[in-house]
Order: C-alpha cells, then structure tokens, then sequence
C-alpha cells in the first residue's frame, strides 16, 4: 500500500524518458558520443576480465576485485546506453512502469554494488602498502571472495528494498520524466500518493550505501599517501604517487555525485544539475576505471604484450 493520501486523477502505465530531448539539434552527435563511449567501455572492461581470468600472474586478490569491477561496469553500463541508443534512433521514448521499475532495480544494484567495491579495493591497498607484512595473511582468497559476495549482495538487497517501496505507489500525468534513465527521485516524483515516507526511507538507504564507503575510501587512500610520502625512493614515491591520486579522482568523481543526486538536499540547483551529475557516475566512470586502474599497471601491460 502505497504511503499517504492518495490524489484522484488517471493513473498511467507508461512514462515518456525525454532524455536530452530538450536540444534536438545535438541528438545525432549525442548518439555518435554515448555510442562510442558505451563500446570503449564494453571493451575495456571485457579485455580487463578475460586478462585476469587466463592470466595466472594476475590471479591475486587486486586482480580479483578488478575483474569484479570490470564485469559489473559492463552491466552497469549496458542497463542505460543501449536502451537510450535505442531511443536516440527510433525516437520512441515510451517505458512502460514495469520496465522503468526494473531498470532502476539493475542500475541500483550496480550502482551500490560499485560503491562497496570501490571501498574493498581501497582497503585492498591500505593493507597492501601500510600493512604489507600482514597483507597476505589478511587479504588471502577466501576473505577476498567474502568481501566482494557482501558486496554483489548487499547491492541487490538494498534495491530489493528500494523497489518494493517504489512499486507500491500509483502514478499520474504528466507521465514526462527528464531523465535520461529512471532514476529514483524523476519516477518517485509522478506518484499520486504522499511520497514523503518513502524518500525517506530511500535517503536512509542512499545515506548509508555512499557515505561509510566514500569515508573508508577517502581514509584508505590518504593513509596510503602518508605512507607513500615516507619512501626513501623518489622514483617509487612518483609513481605511487600517481597512481593513487588518479584512483582518487575517480573516486571522488564516483562517490561526489552519488552523493550529489542522492544525499544532498534537493535544491533548486542541484535539481537543474542532476542529469549531469548523472552522467558522471553511470557514464564518465565505468569508461574511465578500466584505463584508471588497470590500462596503467605495469602487470597488466606484462599480460597484454604476451
């Protein structure tokens, strides 16, 4: 049962995703541009699994967790792009509330499952620099294998959760949402109902998925900084150096607008801002990790030349 007074008015079954269709003059180039990004990221992602899947030198629990990651930004990547490609082509920007509801359901599971993963691997590299004599011990396959099934499951519990609270309401015209995928507070918008129980059961969520693991990230990689600082090599120092602070950005570019879109308070800027906080996280980011955390390591390179 759907929270609150309801309003009388016609209930729909379908929503209109108006996407960018408030520039038409871009959407042949916006449809060259998120084509070739969806691709690049498909293959990078792709090429970083079967690289650590048959290669045995990058059967390590940072190699684990990065083929994680790359399996699941190809499927968070492809539960918005293709279906927006789709629209871009036909113009047919019809989504029935069911697949709407699904979509969101995917495209959260992921999203969270990210933001925990994100997190793993950051204490991956905790231990690994500051704790690295006790790094094999702690970080050994089974508790590998632990974090990342906390992780995939927490994500799709949370959603579970989430959508069952959504697919409880009824809605009502105008049946337009501007977005370019259904995200929640668009969809939620529409609803005939009192929608206030809901949101906030849905901020808590979003609060506790975003926060704690862009904290613990934050914590991990400027404790690995510190560490890094202290190096008697200058070269080495350099290059951990880079390496961290490029994981960083990404990061920061991940978590920063999650926690833009779902945390913050809606105000009437950051609502007039929130496609393009969107873009980040469901579009910048699965292209930009594989390059970020993989592309530039040396044993990846090693296992690419062979």
């Amino acid at each position: 049962m759907a929270n609150g007074e309801c309003r009388n008015k016609t209930v729909i079954t379908t929503f209109l995703l108006l996407e960018f269709g408030n520039i038409p003059e871009m959407q042949s180039f916006l449809f060259l541009l998120f084509l070739v990004i969806y691709v690049v990221t498909v293959i990078g992602n792709i090429l970083i699994f079967v690289l650590v899947v048959a290669d045995r030198h990058l059967h390590k629990p940072m190699y684990f967790f990065l083929c994680n990651l790359s399996c699941l930004e190809t499927c968070y990547s492809s539960t918005i792009l293709p279906r927006m490609l789709s629209s871009f082509l036909t113009g047919d920007k019809s989504i029935s509330i069911g697949s709407c509801i699904t979509q969101f359901y995917f495209f959260g599971s992921l999203a969270v499952t990210e933001s925990f993963l994100l997190s793993v691997m950051s204490y991956d590299r905790y231990l690994a620099v500051c704790k690295p004599f006790h790094y094999r011990a702690a970080m050994n396959s089974r508790y590998s294998l632990q974090l990342v099934a906390w992780s995939w499951m927490n994500g799709f519990l949370v959603m579970a959760i989430s959508c069952f609270l959504i697919s409880q309401h009824s809605f009502c015209g105008p049946k337009i949402i501007d977005h370019f995928f259904c995200d929640f507070t668009p969809v939620i918008k529409l609803s005939c109902c009192d929608t206030s129980l809901t949101e906030m059961l849905v901020f808590i969520l979003s609060s506790v998925c975003a926060l704690p693991p862009f904290l613990l990230t934050l914590v991990s990689y400027m404790c690995v900084i510190t560490t890094v600082l202290r190096m008697s090599s200058t070269t080495g120092m350099q290059k951990a150096l880079s390496t961290c602070f490029s994981h960083l950005i990404v990061n920061t570019v991940f978590y920063g607008s999650l926690i833009m879109v779902y945390v913050l308070p809606k105000t009437k800027t950051l609502r007039a801002l929130n496609k393009v906080f969107s873009v980040f996280y469901t579009v910048v980011a699965p292209l930009l990790n594989p390059f970020i955390y993989s592309l530039r390591n040396r044993e990846v390179k090693d296992a690419l030349s062979k």
